[in-house]
């Protein structure tokens, strides 16, 4: 009998170069027994009479499909995964089609392994609730995730794409993984102690679960296929999902005796896509006519208006925020409000006259959740971000500025066609592919929100000394004309 122990339960590659010495030294599925360092038996131990592995000299196949779906599989939490894929390992050998034959029991039930775990992953990305840890720059996300499987190093990257922008860690009982906005790191798991409990934004965020559920529409047995009871206690929403399926039934019946409200009325609005045959063909002007039919996504049936770029034709400098708010979507201009109120101080106090740079949004509608007469602001999302980038490449190309400043995330994920985190990049001049400088800093909006005063005067004078750059940058160009 031969024993292998794996130095981790996902270490698929320590599984496969023994499976490999294996199969090569001819040893039968039979004659060996897997376990994972750290859990073997009292009496694990080399057996004496089985024969100590020749180092392997030959070689064989197995099909790709094979070694993906092993890659998976293996991160089970089924101890014996580990000598099912070898048998069917050892059978593929001499069957090169073995992994067609759906109704194998090895092939079946590996096949239900890998669609388990592929399942669990996608749990995971979808009931992970982060709690916030400390504020402003020194903040960090914290989640408590339970997998059912050795998932969290697979499911790890997803965050760090979706979360680029800030530091965070999910704790799970059998790892736990890190992001400091340059790369993931793992450590070992923690008990649920560890987690923080609740944040600031919990009552928040239960309130808009409430205002988003629809009795009506309410399946339950549907709802519990989709998000099982076993991830409410680790859900912000768990508290009220309880209650609101118990008063659905009396909500829906208030919904039906107040009758039907009246639908929103759009806006008449100009043909799509149409340009006016009076101004020029790639000016500004003739793009924001253009713009003002916009339907590539669904921002526009509830904005007020498409709110376009405004500047020089020929800027040397184009400032690209985020997305206009309420103030903006009314006028019809961008940074009129609050926020626009901040930039302009802050340009000001940089040496950056505003009215010689471009100004812009990376989407160019309002998005917004209506309470009552007051419509908050919502985060344009990826989707829409790059519907709407069609414009900024528009504007850029026919402003042809020296430097391009993104303000915030959303507008830094439209300038550089990706995910890309602030703080590590910040103060520093970036290369574009086609030859424009780029700078990346907050939006002032994100001042606005800061709640300590001593912290809301630190942030502002560094975006201050971001806008500096940009005053350098001009004067350097005025030098050099």
């Amino acid at each position: 009998m031969h024993f292998i122990s794996l130095n981790s339960e996902a270490d698929f590659e320590g599984w496969r170069k023994a499976a490999r010495a294996l199969a090569l030294n001819n040893v039968a599925p039979a004659g060996v027994t897997w376990t994972v360092a750290g859990n073997e038996p009292e009496l694990f131990e080399q057996s004496s009479s089985a024969s100590p592995l020749e180092t392997p000299h030959g070689t064989f196949n197995v099909p790709g499909k094979f070694v993906e779906l092993a890659q998976i599989a293996i991160l089970h939490r089924d101890i014996k995964r580990f000598a099912i894929l070898y048998r069917l390992l050892w059978r593929l050998r001499a069957n090169h089609d073995l992994l067609d034959i759906a109704t194998d029991p090895d092939v079946a039930q590996i096949a239900v392994m890998a669609k388990a775990v592929r399942r669990d992953e996608h749990k995971m990305h979808a009931f992970v609730r982060f709690r916030e840890v400390g504020r402003e720059r020194e903040s960090h996300f914290i989640a408590w995730f339970e997998p059912e499987h050795y998932i969290v190093e697979r499911a790890a990257p997803f965050f760090a794409r979706r979360f680029a922008d800030m530091a965070w860690s999910i704790l799970t009982p059998d790892v736990c993984a890190h992001w400091d906005g340059h790369a993931v790191s793992f450590t070992s798991g923690l008990s649920k102690l560890d987690a923080p409990s609740e944040d600031r934004l919990e009552e928040t965020w239960r309130r808009y679960y409430a205002s988003i559920f629809n009795p009506a529409r309410l399946k339950v047995r549907a709802m519990q296929a989709e998000m099982p009871k076993k991830y409410w206690r680790n859900l912000p929403e768990a508290s009220l999902i309880k209650p609101l399926i118990a008063g659905a039934g009396r909500a829906t019946g208030d919904m039906i005796a107040h009758g039907a409200t009246e639908p929103h009325k759009a806006q008449k609005r100009p043909e799509p896509m149409k340009r006016k045959h009076s101004a020029p063909g790639d000016s500004i002007e003739a793009l924001r006519e253009e713009a003002a039919g916009c339907r590539a996504c669904h921002l526009w049936k509830d904005a007020t208006q498409t709110v376009f770029g405004e500047g020089p034709q020929h800027a040397q400098v184009m400032l690209v925020g985020e997305q206009p708010g309420d103030k903006e979507d009314l006028a019809g201009k961008p940074f009129v409000g609050p926020a626009g109120q901040m930039l302009d101080r802050a340009l000001q106090e940089a040496g950056v006259n505003r009215d010689k740079v471009y100004v812009t949004n990376a989407v160019k509608h309002f998005k917004f959740v209506p309470r009552g007469k007051i419509r908050l602001h919502q985060k344009p999302n990826t989707p829409e971000i790059k519907a709407c980038r069609q414009w900024y490449e528009r504007e850029l190309a026919s402003i042809k500025p020296d430097l391009v400043v993104a303000m915030g995330a959303t507008a830094a994920q439209s300038v550089f066609g990706k995910a890309t985190p602030i703080n590590k990049n910040r103060g520093r001049l970036i290369d574009l592919e086609d030859g424009t400088k780029a700078l990346v800093t907050v939006h002032p909006s994100y001042l606005l929100r800061l709640p300590d005063q001593d912290a809301k005067a630190r942030e502002y004078e560094r975006f201050v000394d971001d806008l500096k750059i940009v005053a350098s940058q001009m004067k350097k160009a005025a030098r050099a004309a």
